[in-house]
């Protein structure tokens, strides 16, 4: 059985790669199974308490997710002044090291300095459909209705209507929680991160000591979306859905 939830992105979506560093790095198109489930997993602690969200979290780990996307996306490219740790004394001799410290702090960038950013922020042209499996309807939806928002804080999205179910996996969807495998159809390729099977509550408790292992705790694995680029510029590019996959 699978949940079909439908929103709308109320605004730009940002969410990047594993690998990105803080100065650059491009987003990816969706969000991935780790963010949607880390979403639930806050709308469970949220409105039921964190009993139930420690009760909900073996299942919401192991849930299977699929996405229809929008038959368009733009990218939008732009430079953001951001602050960074000033790091450039780090290998200096102590005299050296207080002298730049004291010229750093009159010019004010100690210890933190201006900076630039690349990002990327994703605009959806239509609704954005999940659905997910492994955890039953009546559990599932109160969850839903309290998902708004995905990706970087401020992507903000809104339930069009309330959640269905369905027996069969609904057509035009791709799975994000599995690997393309041996097959690979034509699209455009994403990596995208997941819950590990040996996941628990206490690596995604931010007040717990226990810290995630990328590529034990934390997966990665790649998927195909069925999505081309079509047009592109210094400040953004157009995709647009495969046409033998609609």
């Amino acid at each position: 059985m699978w949940t079909i939830a439908e929103y709308q992105p109320t605004a730009f979506f940002s969410l990047r790669p594993y690998t990105a560093t803080s100065s650059g790095g491009k987003s990816l198109l969706v969000p991935t199974p780790f963010a949607i489930k880390m979403g639930l997993l806050d709308a469970a602690i949220r409105t039921q308490g964190m009993e139930r969200g420690q009760e909900l979290f073996p299942a919401i780990r192991d849930l299977r997710i699929a996405v229809r996307l929008p038959h368009r996306i733009v990218v939008n490219n732009t430079f953001t002044k951001i602050w960074r740790l000033n790091d450039s004394v780090s290998k200096k001799g102590k005299a050296e090291k207080e002298r730049l410290i004291i010229e750093a702090k009159t010019e004010r960038k100690w210890p933190y300095q201006s900076s630039i950013g690349f990002r990327e922020y994703v605009q959806f042209g239509g609704p954005l459909t999940l659905a997910l499996s492994g955890i039953t309807h009546a559990e599932l939806t109160p969850l839903l209705l309290q998902l708004n928002y995905i990706g970087k804080r401020g992507g903000f999205i809104q339930l069009v209507r309330p959640p269905v179910e369905v027996g069969e996996f609904p057509e035009g969807f791709t799975v994000l929680t599995e690997s393309v495998g041996s097959t690979f159809p034509l699209g455009t390729l994403q990596m995208v991160d997941d819950c590990g099977p040996g996941l628990t509550f206490d690596h995604v408790n931010i007040y717990h000591a226990k810290k995630i292992k990328p590529g034990k705790d934390r997966v990665f694995h790649h998927v195909v979306l069925p999505l081309r680029p079509v047009r592109s510029s210094r400040g953004f590019t157009l995709y647009e859905e495969m046409e033998t996959r609609r």
